[in-house]
């Protein structure tokens, strides 16, 4: 039962799924928060959401998924670079998802949901093989 922990453990799928998990309630609570509390917009307060989880995203995995192989400061801003730029790529996806299944009839936080399924895939393949990717 140790040995099972301990690889559960050390595998980046479980750690990502976890982390993912933990990205995906700051994205959605925020949404949330900021619809329920807020006169906020809709689609800016989607995006306002998924930039906070990008950065929390951004530091979980760097840290705790992918154990950055970055030296210095000029690589770790590479990576923030590469995974900004991925990142971005998946908000336009879940913002834009989102908008359009609001449109197409789908309540707000269903469709922010759903838009979360595509997302999180999207940006574990982008981490390990781009972003974080072994030297």
């Amino acid at each position: 039962m140790r040995r099972w922990l301990y690889a559960l453990c050390h595998n980046d799928v479980v750690r990502y799924i976890f982390f993912g998990g933990l990205t995906t309630l700051v994205n959605v609570a925020t949404f949330y928060l900021l619809r329920k509390f807020t006169p906020i917009p809709r689609d800016i307060s989607n995006t306002i959401s998924v930039v906070l989880s990008i950065l929390f995203a951004f530091v979980t995995n760097s840290a705790f998924v992918f154990h950055s192989q970055a030296k210095g400061l000029g690589e770790h801003f590479m990576e923030l670079c590469k995974f900004f730029g991925a990142r971005l790529l998946t908000l336009v996806i879940e913002v834009g998802g989102v908008h359009w299944l609001v449109v197409a009839g789908m309540g707000e936080m269903a469709a922010k949901i759903v838009t979360q399924f595509i997302v999180v895939a999207l940006n574990y393949v982008f981490s390990k093989f781009l972003v974080f990717a072994k030297r």
